[in-house]
């Protein structure tokens, strides 16, 4: 379907959606390389450092036999004088690929041939950010990706503009992913199980919703329980903590050192939640899992299951949960299919709240049902597609016999 897009007469754009794991970094970059074989610039726009740097080095090892493909990591943070070489390289076309974080938005950052812009986590940019790196170019392609399912009719709501591509299928020889919910009295076996598949040589996440304690939340932070189970529940074992407050360096090395197979578990947060990626990572726990949504625990769930082993994703809980939160937690362990999560997701929240849309401009409906109007939905895209194409005398006589008809049926 890319295909079909990028050969039309208009710029390409298209938005990417898949479910947790199934390929959308590989995917892009396959596309990216059919416009780099013809000698036209691609970037990748990642909202954080850690998923920038992410799809730098699975890009990098990808492309290990093409070592003269120009791949470039473009953070910001760089020296003056490396920054400017980096820059000169960019303006020259000797980079065919870039990757990088919110940098890439920078005035002095020029492109010879910008052909394809390609946007992960479309939901964390706004349009006036995709508008400005699309500008560094003339015209190019743009190929946006989500980093979990939205529901269908949504799609069409809040990317009209957008052409939706969707990836249903997984890669094969991946093992599944059994969740579990547990509360408070049965942590005991679940540490127990856990050191069972440690000593197995596999390898763990432990999760939490907050990097410090907290006054005003009764809620355990990563830092005081990573000392606390590296003095008790696992001391013989080694561990690591990761969170959003340390240097990059800090990060990196712990995140080499849990790749290397040095740390067995790795104490953090949701800094994890997209674009981590170690096959022999197969336990997941998620401290407090009540205080997370359906979307987010999906794509934290995600972060194991990448490998030929058997997964599991386990769901800890305190006894004082509201019938929401029991709803959302149930539906983690019924399916792990992303699509219909995100529908259970649109039931149980309405679409105002899914992906913080409410603060990108979508209004309350006043006619439209997002869970029942698709037909519709689709029919009014297809209608604005056109309105867009006719002259100003017919948009004027459209918009004049709308007004009429707003007084036959006021607000």
């Amino acid at each position: 379907k890319i295909k079909q897009l990028n050969s039309k007469d208009t710029p390409m754009a298209a938005l990417l959606q898949g479910d947790v794991g199934s390929g959308k970094t590989v995917t892009a970059l396959l596309i990216a390389l059919h416009y780099i074989d013809n000698d036209i610039q691609v970037c990748i726009l990642a909202p954080t450092e850690i998923l920038a740097r992410q799809h730098f080095h699975t890009i990098q090892s990808l492309l290990s036999f093409s070592p003269f493909i120009g791949l470039e990591l473009f953070l910001g943070k760089e020296k003056v004088k490396a920054k400017r070489e980096k820059l000169a390289r960019f303006k020259q076309g000797e980079t065919r690929l870039v990757i990088g974080t919110h940098s890439l938005l920078q005035e002095d950052v020029e492109f010879k041939n910008l052909g394809l812009v390609i946007i992960d986590e479309q939901h964390k940019f706004g349009v006036e950010q995709r508008e400005t790196l699309r500008a560094k170019g003339r015209n190019p392609d743009i190929l946006a990706m989500t980093a979990t399912p939205i529901p269908r009719t949504l799609s069409l709501t809040l990317y009209g503009d957008l052409e939706l591509v969707v990836l249903k299928e997984k890669p094969a020889g991946r093992a599944g992913i059994e969740t579990k919910w547990f509360f408070e009295d049965k942590r005991e076996a679940v540490y127990k199980s856990i050191k069972k598949y440690l000593n197995m040589g596999r390898q763990c996440y432990i999760v939490y919703p907050l990097v410090e304690e907290s006054e005003k939340l009764d809620l355990k932070s990563c830092i005081d329980d990573y000392e606390h189970l590296s003095r008790f529940e696992f001391k013989e074992y080694s561990l690591g903590l990761l969170h959003g407050k340390m240097k990059n360096e800090e990060k990196d090395a712990v995140m080499t050192g849990f790749k290397k197979k040095e740390i067995q578990i790795l104490v953090t947060t949701t800094v994890v939640e997209v674009g981590i990626d170690v096959p022999n990572a197969t336990i997941l726990v998620i401290e407090h899992a009540e205080r997370f949504g359906i979307s987010q625990l999906h794509q934290l769930r995600g972060r194991v299951g990448r490998g030929e082993h058997d997964s599991f994703c386990i769901l800890m809980s305190s006894g004082h949960i509201s019938e929401e939160g029991k709803t959302r937690l149930s539906a983690l362990v019924e399916t792990t299919d992303g699509f219909e999560l995100a529908e259970s997701d649109l039931k149980l929240r309405g679409p105002g709240e899914i992906l913080g849309i409410r603060q990108s401009g979508l209004p309350d409906f006043k006619l439209a049902n997002l869970q029942k109007d698709e037909f519709w939905l689709k029919v009014a895209r297809e209608d604005s597609e056109k309105f867009g194409n006719i002259g100003a005398l017919e948009k004027n006589e459209i918009s004049n016999r709308f007004s009429e008809g707003r007084i036959l049926f006021p607000n």
